[in-house]
């Protein structure tokens, strides 16, 4: 690892000694918060489910790579070594998080899961956790991230399907599914990345199930990377942003004639008006110009051993891998609390104090520069807001 100068800790506030801040989650998000706070010397406790942290990033597919790049996408007071290459692996950011939790020596508790959170006496926050745990904290800092809990449409027939079917949050290779007829269902990131890793790896036939056509861009043309135009095109008209970002389709092919035309709108405006970010890849779209994965219509439902699609064809796959996406999983940890908007996220104008959320939000210029920038805003919060209400408690 790169070296970096080491933070000074000041000796830490009795008030949070007393009760720690709890960080649920130890993920990017939820170790950049603990290291913050750690920083400001405030004691904070990371609470993670799993038996190790970064567990969403150790059961990703093997295939991953950042989209953005190595420099933007290091946590705050460790960068991330140059041998990691432009774009990090995933299997390197999981040494990248083990690194900086130990360069940090922030406190991990891991075997513990949260089931919900409520306010307690004394403006404090009450933690129900496996075991019998009930824990209390000066503050509470959600960070179970963004990909949570998998998401499957209730498609009609699918638990009486007789193929295999699974949700890409359980995809590791392609070593599986060598010499197997393949369905993926949904043209996201990680959808198109599973039919490009299926497709070099071994099946016999790869097909990609697309309801709405994706943006196709590079990471980078000329060397510039699509991040740093993702930034620039938050500050201009969404037409010039469209514009800006196009540049990153260059090389890419017109994939119409293969079943994958390109959309109407443009990058920014599709993610803007409708949530649905480009796909940063070259593979795939060679891949789909060679014929070597098949784009078809989306998923209608299940029969017997077809799968019957939006067109009224039906196709009968081995295996079925569901892209479908994740949901926030908050509403039994918030329970009654009121705070949800109506996706499952934090609602923006609603607020608890000594309650705080980080990584709830997918921008356009990558997600992990957002949660170091919010690390810091959320480590300044939580010990000034704790003092003001310190302070405005009646005496005894």
């Amino acid at each position: 690892m790169t070296e970096a100068e080491p933070l000074t800790l000041p000796a830490p506030s009795p008030t949070h000694t007393v009760h720690p801040v709890y960080v649920i989650g130890g993920g990017p998000g939820g170790l950049a918060v603990a290291a913050a706070l750690r920083g400001r010397g405030v004691r904070a406790v990371v609470l993670e489910k799993a038996d190790a942290i970064g567990a969403a990033w150790r059961g990703h597919y093997e295939r991953l790579r950042l989209t953005t790049t190595r420099r933007h996408s290091a946590l705050p007071g460790v960068p991330m070594p140059r041998s990691f290459g432009r774009w990090t692996t995933r299997a390197d950011l999981v040494r990248y998080l083990d690194k900086y939790a130990e360069f940090h020596e922030l406190e991990i508790v891991t075997g513990v899961e949260v089931a919900r959170i409520s306010p307690a006496e004394g403006d404090l926050w009450r933690l129900e956790a496996s075991g019998g745990r009930v824990l209390t904290g000066s503050a509470v800092v959600v960070a179970t991230g963004w990909n949570h809990t998998p998401y499957l449409p209730e498609w009609p027939g699918r638990e009486t399907w007789t193929g295999t079917f699974l949700h890409a949050s359980r995809y590791r290779n392609a070593s599986p599914y060598e010499g197997q007829d393949v369905l993926v269902v949904g043209a996201g990131a990680t959808g198109c990345d599973l039919a490009a890793d299926l497709a070099e790896g071994g099946a016999a036939r790869v097909r990609l199930a697309v309801r709405t056509p994706p943006h196709l861009l590079r990471r980078s043309t000329l060397g510039w990377p699509a991040q740093r135009s993702a930034r620039l095109a938050r500050g201009m008209p969404a037409r010039l942003a469209d514009a800006l970002l196009r540049l990153h389709r260059i090389g890419v092919p017109d994939l119409s004639a293969h079943g994958l035309p390109r959309p109407s709108d443009g990058p920014y405006s599709s993610r803007a008006r409708a949530g649905r970010p480009p796909v940063h890849t070259t593979e795939l779209a060679a891949l789909v110009a060679a014929g070597s994965v098949e784009p078809v219509a989306a998923v209608e439902s299940f029969d017997g051993a077809d799968v019957v699609l939006a067109d009224g064809s039906r196709i009968t796959p081995d295996t079925v891998i569901a892209a479908t996406g994740y949901r926030r999983g908050l509403e039994e940890l918030l329970d009654g609390l009121d705070l949800l908007a109506p996706d499952g996220t934090p609602a923006p104008h609603t607020s608890a104090p000594g309650l705080y959320f980080t990584g709830f939000t997918d921008p356009a210029d990558g997600t992990l520069h957002h949660l170091s920038r919010a690390a810091t805003r959320t480590a300044k919060a939580i010990p000034r807001d704790r003092a003001r209400r310190l302070r405005a408690r009646p005496k005894d």
